[in-house]
């Protein structure tokens, strides 16, 4: 299923016509020198009563058995091999905001249900199911003897990763007023973590017991009635001893990572995802997608999106690959020039797994592909 046809229109068995255009000439082409596709699945079936399907959670992989691990909005974890042949399958029952985590044969599911399922990677029995009594809404982070996952309702769960037990918690009260329907994550460093809440806090806790080293507002003034000031991005560390994080209407900061203390920010709003390379920071937010210095803030190059940017960025092959719902687009990193534009179908929200020189994409409309990226040409 690798070949591309030449018209620039890829047919597979029982699937639509896949489009690929050209974003600057607007024209059809076969992106050949981009990627090229290795295979393809359909995992989910679509649904007359379905309007703007959207699948959310990034693909896990599955080192040691070589398989991709998809949480679709069917509500089924698949474990998907070489080829797209489906080696398990385990039902939760409600759809999925964030993917999974794969650790030493063990997959890590974070359930709408209000469950962490744990279960054998390589058969999909279930190991063990932790009740947290609230949708979990993050990639579970696996830090030594424990799993970190945050709910959609502002609290931080800290489980035993062999057992199930509960560790430890952190909950903060969300703001009376309007939120976003996004949760951080957890980043740790050390026996130190950063996550962010809905409230505007962005928190650093200590890991072992989930105390309280420091909190900072980056939404000054906001109160408990702030609107949509929330810490949705998943926090991110440079090797300076800086943490970097934005809340929507607060802006992008820079904090001292040990005290908390603001070293600079930024009054962009809207952001929703952050990554850093090297020395720049690249956001991605409401219609655009920005790159700033990390030392200063600066801002590098700012360039508009068709549409609300997906979450994470990934960069690849000298490339910048941003999921916007009805697409996936190619970004030059260096000037915010968009190379390509790639609509599966629905196009793509859910962020892309980089594995080498692979990509898996999961569209929209349910179906995994398989990418094998070539680079730029020329």
């Amino acid at each position: 299923m690798g070949g591309l046809a030449a018209a620039g229109l890829l047919v597979g068995c029982g699937t639509p016509v896949k489009m690929f255009r050209n974003a600057e000439a607007g024209t059809s082409q076969p992106p050949n020198h981009f990627f090229t596709v290795d295979w393809w699945t359909q995992l989910v079936s679509p649904s007359l009563l379905e309007y703007a399907p959207r699948e959310q959670a990034r693909p896990a992989y599955d080192e040691r058995n070589d398989r991709v691990v998809t949480l679709t909005r069917d509500g089924v974890v698949r474990s998907i091999g070489d080829g797209g042949k489906e080696a398990w399958r385990y039902s939760v029952g409600n759809r999925f905001y964030a993917g999974a985590a794969v650790h030493e044969g063990t997959v890590y599911v974070p359930g709408t249900d209000g469950a962490l399922h744990a279960l054998d990677a390589k058969t999909g029995a279930l190991r063990w199911k932790y009740v947290a009594g609230e949708p979990l809404g993050t990639t579970p982070v696996v830090e030594g003897e424990l799993i970190l996952v945050a709910s959609q309702t502002d609290t931080l769960f800290a489980v035993k990763r062999d057992t199930g037990e509960l560790a430890w918690l952190y909950r903060r009260d969300a703001p009376a007023g309007f939120t976003i329907h996004r949760t951080s994550a957890p980043v740790v460093r050390g026996q130190t973590l950063w996550v962010g809440f809905s409230d505007g806090a962005l928190v650093s806790l200590d890991l072992a017991d989930g105390g309280v080293r420091w909190e900072r507002s980056l939404a000054p003034g906001a109160g408990s009635t702030g609107q949509f000031v929330d810490v949705d991005t998943t926090p991110v560390l440079d090797n300076e001893g800086h943490v970097f994080a934005a809340s929507y209407t607060g802006g992008l900061h820079c904090l001292d990572a040990d005290s908390g203390d603001v070293v600079w920010t930024s009054v962009s709003q809207g952001i929703t995802s952050l990554s850093l390379h090297g020395e720049v920071v690249i956001a991605t937010g409401d219609d655009r997608l920005d790159t700033y210095l990390a030392d200063t803030g600066r801002l590098i190059w700012s360039r508009g999106l068709e549409e609300r940017a997906g979450l994470d960025v990934e960069l690849v092959k000298g490339m910048l690959l941003v999921p916007v719902q009805r697409s996936l687009l190619f970004v030059e990193p260096r000037t915010g020039k968009n190379l390509l534009s790639w609509n599966p179908a629905e196009g793509v929200t859910a962020p892309v797994r980089v594995v080498g020189g692979k990509v898996y994409v999961l569209s929209n409309n349910g179906y995994l592909y398989a990418l094998i990226m070539d680079g730029r040409s020329g």
